[in-house]
């Protein structure tokens, strides 16, 4: 618990001694319920910031409380990579983006007319 986390995201919003409890309050995972809504995650094998096993586990904890979600880990991306690129080209995106829109609009959560590009790669 607390391993898994972007260090300083963590001292920044818990100081740079948080208590046990105080960690263990705020870790998702551990509060994952049957309530908690579906979820979309996705993560990247290079992320320095924060271990994809982060995502694992979140994973893990819905599947055990039944929660649907989907998850994508993929080889490539820094933390925080947003759309993966700096076009405002939607097919330059990268993959998540036409991933969870799909994922969105098999949920009736997006406009079904929007398009979903085609193109796989950056």
């Amino acid at each position: 618990m607390g391993e898994k986390t972007h260090q300083q995201s963590r001292e920044n919003l818990l100081g740079k001694h948080p208590s046990r409890a105080l960690i263990r309050e705020l870790s998702n995972q551990l509060h994952v319920t049957r309530e908690t809504p579906p979820c979309f995650i996705f993560a990247t094998y290079d992320d320095a910031a924060v271990p994809v096993e982060n995502s694992l586990e979140f994973a893990v904890a819905l599947r055990q409380a039944k929660v649907p979600f989907e998850l994508h880990i993929y080889e490539h991306g820094a933390h925080g990579l947003g759309l993966g690129t700096k076009s405002a080209d939607p097919a330059q995106m990268h993959p998540w983006t036409r991933e969870c829109q799909r994922w969105l609009k098999e949920r009736g959560l997006a406009n079904n007319h929007a398009p979903i590009h085609n193109k796989t790669h950056i």
